[in-house]
């Protein structure tokens, strides 16, 4: 009988609002002690032996997963400047490789030859405007011209965690700035890369030129956020740092090959705010972004002057969110404007770029059942992003050539399935002829299309491939609609082999939800997932209140004093799913992640009873010591998405009342697996940590498994990738109780 670790049990009192918690395990805070890292071993250790029976299982879901990729593979190329960029994959290499091909010329927009889409195999339906590219599998083989930029696999070499968080070039390419983390911290080192060198003959492979960290300046800017830029002119670098709570709160100015040390451009005192930089597609002006979870500031520089004072948009005013892009309307430099304010699905307004809080004309006024999430710019048109009965939507309309007005209807893209997805993908460049854009569903794999505007015609240029047997045709994807407690309808999107389901026999399910931050859990395919539906397994997302499915009061209703809502959506859907009998309680397994693993801990504490597993992934279960924590990675900011528990009475016992940790009492549990990252910068490991051993004192089955060289997005490479969720889906399989062989 193996017995589980028992971690020891040193009291530690926090006191707020005159209510006084007794923590036990507080002491798990602090990661560099020994005590801290030996218990972490010893759990890992624990749920290696308990699942130690699964392994078969989990070898064969990693080789499914291996074995329906296209490993030796490359993305569409994108066009930027007088280059072709792609990534490439290549068999039994964790990370990508990045590379560029020289366009023929500057009217060419079609991207070099690739690998064939696998319309034909996979079934994909495509829109009636859709036209399919002749083209020929050239996947091993090199495109004329080609340039390796940046191998990832050698940049990780000696590390056991590899993440790049800026790729960057200069407006003429003959530099990358490139960003990387080794520890999984979210912190990065920034070197440039020079690529305007001719290579000596001993330098190329099979006619391709290789850039490598022998082409790098001694410029090294260290710690810094993910996100940075060259300006313009190339000359410098805008990049930002963060504070004490990992909060992104500067921009600096590098002037690249000076000895002076980096200008300080902007700084944001105020906590509650996120700083980042960037560019417009123009390239016209350089931008500061700043934004809370509710309130947001843009300011602008004209490029021309990189040394120059970026001057506000419009000012801060709490409650209001606004994002900005720059067009020109005939000979007028003007800013499209996308805000909430007065209009809480937003509304699209144009200004002179010259008096931003001068005279706004409306282009798409506020519709309550439309929620705009987006505008993207180009010289001849922009492309519109909303979201319609809970689905991703894309519209374009043409800029007005003299100074006219927009198009009063913008031209909608139309797809055929009752669930998609559909999205803005790699678009660089101004004065493009075509917008590049993603597509997906449930039963679709992810295709990239080229929408060239004039013509009206979508063509496609590439679908993931999924090797092996896999026929759309056996799959079903359907919406179902569960009711909440308080009347409030929650959808719910399904998937599931059609020949192995049977309408009103239970059959093993998992149920994935999240619910925070206005995030929409948009129905996707996944390569992983066909190891569960091919097994007879049930998959479906609870579209709760807090995610943004439905539009902005659909997040508003799932936040601060109305989070409650988020859990009781989630258990409504399970109780759907059971009184429809898709399923059954003691087959259906809950899962999600981060802000959706709170989602898990809440449910596991007010319908334990309704699951058979509880699947949770870096979970933010201890919620209320964090957010009274203003010296923690994300506090302050948090406090406009839960509440400020630490000043308001009332957000502290509301918190209190749903806090996973501390709501576990005696019941019976289903089995629940923990899994978190120990340099996780986003949610502590000390958080599952704490809630396992909270939840042994009370005989539940707890496993945790601790990522040991990992951050919030888990183990880096591919393989790792795959081999992690297979460990996950392995136990997801054992907890359902299904047939462990797919066919």
């Amino acid at each position: 009988m193996l017995t589980p670790p028992l971690a020891a049990q040193v009291p530690t009192e926090r006191v707020h609002h005159g209510d006084v918690y007794v923590d036990n395990y507080e002491w798990m805070r602090d990661k560099d002690s020994p005590a801290v890292q030996a218990h972490l071993h010893a759990e890992n250790a624990y749920t290696k032996a308990r699942t130690s029976h699964l392994s078969i299982l989990q070898e064969q879901l990693f080789e499914e997963i291996k074995a329906r990729t296209q490993e030796t593979d490359l993305s569409v190329p994108v066009r930027r400047g007088d280059w072709w960029y792609f990534t490439r994959t290549i068999e039994g290499q964790q990370y990508g490789v990045h590379c560029r091909a020289p366009i023929a010329d500057a009217d060419d927009w079609t991207p070099p030859t690739i690998a064939a889409p696998a319309a034909a195999e996979a079934g994909a339906a495509a829109p009636d405007n859709a036209a399919s590219p002749a083209v020929t599998a050239r996947v091993a083989t090199t495109l004329p011209g080609e340039q390796v930029l940046l191998d990832d696999n050698a940049e990780a070499e000696g590390h056991e965690f590899f993440e790049l968080g800026t790729f960057a070039l200069s407006t003429d390419g003959s530099m990358l700035l490139y960003g990387v983390d080794v520890e999984g911290d979210e912190r990065y080192t920034l070197r440039v890369r020079m690529l305007d060198r001719p290579a000596s003959a001993d330098e190329t492979e099979a006619g391709v030129i290789r850039f490598s960290a022998a082409d790098d300046l001694a410029d090294e800017i260290v710690d810094t956020a993910a996100g940075a830029l060259f300006d313009p002119s190339g000359r410098y670098i805008f990049y930002t740092t963060v504070d004490d709570a990992w909060r992104p709160d500067t921009v600096w100015r590098y002037d690249l090959g000076a000895e002076a040390a980096a200008v300080q451009v902007f700084h944001e005192p105020d906590e509650r705010y996120w700083v980042g930089v960037g560019a417009t597609r123009s390239r016209k002006y350089l931008v500061i972004e700043l934004g809370s979870n509710i309130t947001s500031e843009t300011r602008l520089l004209d490029a021309g002057d990189p040394t120059g004072e970026f001057a506000v948009v419009w000012p801060r005013e709490d409650g209001v969110e606004y994002d900005v892009e720059h067009v020109v309307v005939g000979t007028q430099d003007r800013l499209l404007i996308v805000h909430n304010r007065d209009a809480i699905n937003f509304e699209l307004v144009s200004v002179a770029a010259s008096d931003p809080l001068g005279e706004r004309r409306v282009i798409l006024a506020h519709n309550p059942e439309v929620r705009l999430e987006g505008v993207e710019a180009f010289r001849d048109f922009v492309a519109i992003e909303y979201r319609r009965e809970g689905l991703t939507r894309l519209a374009v309309a043409m800029v007005p050539r003299n100074g006219g007005r927009y198009e009063d209807t913008p031209h909608e893209l139309h797809f055929d399935e009752q669930l998609f997805a559909v999205g803005l993908a790699g678009n660089p460049e101004w004065g493009q002829k075509t917008i590049r854009l993603g597509y997906t569903s449930f039963v679709t794999p992810s295709t990239v299309y080229d929408y060239v505007v004039e013509e009206d015609e979508l063509r496609m240029l590439k679908q993931q491939p999924v090797l092996g047997r896999f026929d759309p045709a056996l799959y079903t994807q359907r919406r179902e609609w569960a009711t909440a407690p308080d009347g409030t309808r929650v959808p719910i999107s399904l998937v599931y082999r059609t020949d192995l389901v049977t309408p009103g026999e239970p059959a093993p399910t998992l149920l994935y939800g999240y619910g925070s931050y206005e995030a929409s859990m948009d129905p996707s395919f996944g390569i992983a997932r066909l190891s569960l539906l091919d097994r007879g397994i049930v998959f479906a997302i609870a579209h709760v209140r807090g995610g943004g499915e439905l539009g902005r009061l659909w997040y508003e209703n799932g936040k601060k004093l109305h989070k409650r809502n988020t859990f009781t959506d989630f258990i409504a859907c399970a109780k759907h799913l059971i009184d429809r009998d898709f399923t059954a309680s003691d087959r259906l397994v809950a899962e999600g992640g981060s802000a959706g693993g709170l989602l898990m801990g809440a449910v596991a504490n007010l319908a334990p009873q309704l699951f058979s597993g509880i699947l949770a992934e870096v979970p933010f279960v201890d919620p209320l010591t964090s957010i009274l924590d203003p010296s923690l990675p994300l506090t302050v900011i948090e406090w406009d998405e839960w509440g400020d528990p630490l000043h308001d009475e009332e957000v502290y016992f509301y918190m209190k009342g749903y806090s996973p940790l501390e709501n576990v009492h005696d019941t019976h549990y289903p089995r629940i697996l923990a899994v978190t990252s120990i340099n996780d910068t986003r949610v502590l490991y000390v958080e599952p940590a704490k809630w396992v051993a909270k939840l042994r004192e009370v005989g539940a089955d707890a496993l945790l498994k601790t990522e040991m060289a990992a951050g919030h997005g888990g183990v880096s490479g591919r393989y790792s990738a795959w081999r992690e969720r297979a460990f996950n889906y392995a136990w997801v399989i054992d907890a359902l109780g299904a047939h462990p062989s797919g066919e």
